[in-house]
């Protein structure tokens, strides 16, 4: 598997790391998710190099490692190890379900770093249907590895979780309706700006309106457009107070028109992009995996 067709570099003169996590076990509406990050590698190749919004070709500066694809969570550790991640590189991982996050922030993150959590769901549940480890729980276990969650975009959620949002003073919530008016939506990327300290961005594609991203695990109506997603990438990598320690990006289902899968595919060009020029990779020299590459 490549990003937009791009060589593979060597982990150790890799910008980027993707990691295809591809584990489906606890779904409980559509499956699929495991083939979520071949479709979107796949669909690189329809994404061009260049970047519209920051009027550069972040390829050109910066070299990209595919990993091997993994199944497992006992494949976790040893794999992330291996990367030998430093502040130099960013890991972006594409799942599979959304059970995998907390297995990947139990790797990469010292405790008390802030999540961002872009969902539709609150994901606060202990267990769910018998699963402790469910892709209904991932921010509760999150918050037990001590973390503080910046959650947005929810508009599905239980009682209990309902309640914890309201009195856990390690999160910070934007449900999805108040993000419809733009004094809610303005401290939501304030509250993105004024972040310090380590941050890792977590993103579930069933945060995003189904017109937009019509294929996900869980679908519910309502969510954000492609528009509110660059203005959080915009708000997140404008604040030099932080230091992004990864990314993932699960429960999108692969189907026939791509449309999901293409979003998902521009979305995570958006991220390399912003994470890159945040970091003045384009003051660099042009020797980035496109330099490899002939093309029309």
């Amino acid at each position: 598997m490549n990003f937009q067709l791009l060589p593979n570099a060597n982990i150790e003169d890799a910008d980027i790391v993707i990691l295809p996590f591809s584990y489906e076990d606890t779904v409980s509406a559509k499956v699929g998710t495991k083939d979520a990050p071949r479709s979107i590698l796949e669909a690189t190749a329809q994404i061009e190099y260049y970047d519209e919004d920051l009027d550069w070709s972040p390829m050109k500066y910066m070299s990209v490692h595919v990993a091997g694809e993994i199944l497992k969570y006992r494949d976790v550790e040893p794999t992330i190890k291996a990367f030998e991640l430093t502040a130099n590189k960013l890991l972006i991982t594409l799942g599979g379900e959304h059970s995998i996050t907390p297995m990947l922030t139990q790797q990469v993150l010292e405790s008390d770093t802030t999540i961002v959590f872009l969902d539709a769901h609150a994901d606060l549940r202990s267990s769910y249907q018998g699963e402790k480890y469910s892709h209904a729980t991932p921010s509760f276990h999150l918050l037990a590895q001590g973390h503080s969650l910046v959650i947005a975009g929810v508009r599905s959620l239980f009682e209990e979780e309902a309640k914890r949002v309201k009195e856990d003073k390690n999160i910070t919530f934007f449900s999805d309706r108040s993000l419809q008016k733009q004094e809610i939506k303005e401290q939501f990327l304030q509250t993105l700006r004024d972040l310090e300290g380590d941050v890792y961005l977590s993103i579930d594609m069933d945060v995003f309106n189904p017109a937009f991203v019509p294929s996900v695990g869980t679908p519910q109506p309502g969510g954000l457009d492609w528009y509110d997603a660059t203005d959080i990438l915009e708000a997140l990598f404008s604040n030099k107070n932080i230091t992004l320690k990864g990314v993932d990006m699960v429960e999108l289902i692969p189907e026939e028109s791509t449309v999901s899968q293409t979003f998902a595919a521009k979305l995570l060009q958006k991220i390399i992009s912003y994470w890159g020029k945040s970091r003045g990779f384009d003051t660099k020299e042009e020797s980035g995996s496109q330099m490899f590459v002939e093309y029309e």
